[in-house]
């Protein structure tokens, strides 16, 4: 191989949300390049411009750097084989596709846009192809001098792959071993579109050639395009520069069906974007993971295990250590089926694994959507560490932790006036009056007051404890209710039970 050097690339186009499956393919890339001491270059295909889609690019590159996934190389960093957006290089694909015409490889097709359509109208299934190139308006059709004319008058065209007749093509993919393709079954593909931009095929052999990549891991819908590429590779520039391929599994629905889409993911309730994306036109968001309230951590580490896995049975990983365990080998060929029950199962493992510190400025954000201020950061992350062990998304701290931060304003009576009885309320009141008396206010001191108190009445302090989380948070929830107390400090825990006193 002519590659000395890893050189491996992710080539979105800036058409809207960034799919987890995007996202797995610049994990894999980007494994890829860093276990082999490589370079991972974004670039964005951005020739077909009646799809481009303005903040698409910017929303790519801040999923990338949420994802931790930095490029080495892009249009955003640069480097050494700019630029790195298809439009601005389009005077360079141009020469390519005259060469190919040149070889004989490709042809000028003259056929206007009514012409095909009514050729489809007749034909359902029309293709143009070997078998129909001969019958339309093309450089292999017409006489010479007339084409010449043509092109000197301006005449509009497009240049076409003139794919061979009977031909078995062949590669080894990675993943998938010996494919093999039928040269026939292949139409002849646009090259260079009548307003001189390149299409995807051309532009992405010509790029992946100057940009020297070596590698290319994509998904498997574009094994269909493969045989176009491989022709392309070896008439422009030998088989010998060729990348290595390698076409990863889809990721399929929760039922195993069909490839998962965002249309899947609105209809069955959890996210399939990266974070969140605003259509600029219709102003419509599509929910993210981010926003979800996934750890980037967590989201990193599901993607890897959708179609990988290392054979040990572990399930998380850290970025440094998929990057020492990573290989093409024990990729799946079949789809990887996306669960996400066990997508929030990451997210739970990951909140519990890292300090509470690490995730505190999200959660700060999320509380503030919710109008719940912070005033005390330090007593904030011990609050997120009290709780964290019940909570599966960022989003669920509101929930187990709100209420440090603001009084209930309903309480779960139906489960207090089960066990109230006056004799109990007096055992309250008479706790609040000895408050000054615990000089430490920590979880033990306070439980030790409560139980010497309720003794006095004739009561057992475990009688008193769910009234008293209630009155505290206004349900049968949170962690246990001393800690509770301590961390609401005195005044706050007396004000709390007197108000509920009142309500009761």
């Amino acid at each position: 191989m002519a590659h000395s050097q890893v050189r491996v690339r992710f080539a979105p186009s800036p058409t809207g949300g960034l799919h987890l499956g995007g996202v797995r393919t610049v994990l894999f890339n980007y494994l890829f390049a860093r276990q082999h001491g490589g370079t991972f270059i974004l670039r964005i295909e951005d020739t077909d411009q009646t799809r481009y889609v303005p903040g698409a690019e910017a929303y790519i590159i801040q999923c990338l750097e949420w994802c931790g996934l930095l490029p080495d190389e892009g249009p955003h960093v640069g480097g050494p084989f700019g630029p790195y957006r298809q439009s601005e290089r389009k005077n360079i694909y141009r020469r390519y596709a005259l060469q190919l015409v040149e070889q004989g490889h490709a042809y000028y097709a003259f056929d206007t846009p009514e012409e095909l359509e009514q050729r489809r109208s007749q034909q359902p299934n029309f293709q143009y192809d070997v078998h129909t190139r001969g019958q339309m308006r093309n450089s292999l059709t017409l006489p010479a001098e007339q084409v010449q004319e043509l092109l000197q008058q301006g005449h509009p065209y497009v240049i076409r792959m003139k794919m061979p007749e009977n031909t078995m093509l062949r590669m080894h993919d990675l993943i998938r071993g010996e494919v093999e393709f039928h040269s026939e079954q292949v139409d002849d593909k646009v090259l260079l579109k009548a307003d001189g931009m390149p299409t995807y095929h051309l532009a992405v052999v010509v790029d992946d050639y100057l940009m020297q990549i070596s590698h290319v891991f994509r998904g498997e819908e574009w094994l269909p395009s493969t045989p176009v590429h491989l022709l392309l590779w070896e008439y422009l520039f030998g088989k010998a520069h060729m990348p290595q391929w390698a076409h990863l599994p889809l990721i399929l629905r929760p039922d195993g069906h069909g490839k998962l889409s965002k249309r899947d993911g609105d209809k069955l309730g959890f996210p399939v974007y990266a974070m969140d994306w605003t259509d600029p036109f219709t102003g419509e968001t599509t929910r993210g993971f981010r926003e979800m309230g996934f750890l980037p951590e967590a989201f990193v580490n599901m993607l890897a295990l959708l179609g990988w896995n290392d054979g040990s049975g572990q399930e998380i990983f850290t970025l440094d250590e998929l990057i020492a365990r990573f290989s093409i080998e024990r990729i799946h060929k079949a789809g990887a089926r996306f669960d996400f029950e066990k997508a929030k199962w990451f997210n739970h493992e990951w909140i519990k694994r890292l300090p509470a510190s690490h995730f505190a400025t999200e959660v700060k954000k999320i509380f503030d959507r919710h109008h719940i201020s912070i005033d005390d950061e330090k007593s904030f992350v011990q609050i997120l560490e009290l709780v964290k062990e019940r909570c599966h998304l960022l989003t669920d701290f509101v929930t187990q932790a709100g209420f440090f931060f603001q009084p209930p304003t309903s309480y779960d009576r139906a489960t207090i006036e089960k066990k109230w009885t006056p004799q109990m309320k007096a055992c309250f009141e008479q706790w609040l009056a000895g408050f000054d008396d615990i000089k430490t206010w920590e979880a033990a001191a306070i439980e030790h007051s409560l139980q010497a108190t309720a003794e006095t009445q004739g009561l057992k302090k475990n009688d008193m404890l769910l009234p008293l989380r209630i009155m505290l948070v206004g349900g049968k929830f949170g962690p246990p209710v001393f800690q509770i107390a301590e961390l609401l400090g005195k005044m706050q825990t007396r004000q709390r039970i007197e108000r509920a006193l009142q309500h009761l």
